[in-house]
């Protein structure tokens, strides 16, 4: 599971080499942040659905 600030920076950076080395990646989208709203949703709608499971905390935390 990843989070953080720079969603489209320091976050992406981290999914797309865990994706690269093969990990099961869940995203929490609601526990990322950028600098704007227009790249925070251009990473959660455009880049991660590629590699990567999307998804709320609270779905997270239902499903452990």
């Amino acid at each position: 599971m990843l989070c953080g600030i720079s969603t489209n920076i320091g976050v992406e950076s981290t999914a797309r080499n865990a994706w690269e080395l093969g990990f099961n990646l869940v995203i929490a989208e609601d526990a990322c942040s950028a600098a704007s709203a227009e790249q925070h949703n251009n990473s959660i709608n455009h880049i991660y659905p590629r590699i990567a499971r999307v998804r709320s905390v609270e779905e997270i935390l239902h499903a452990l």
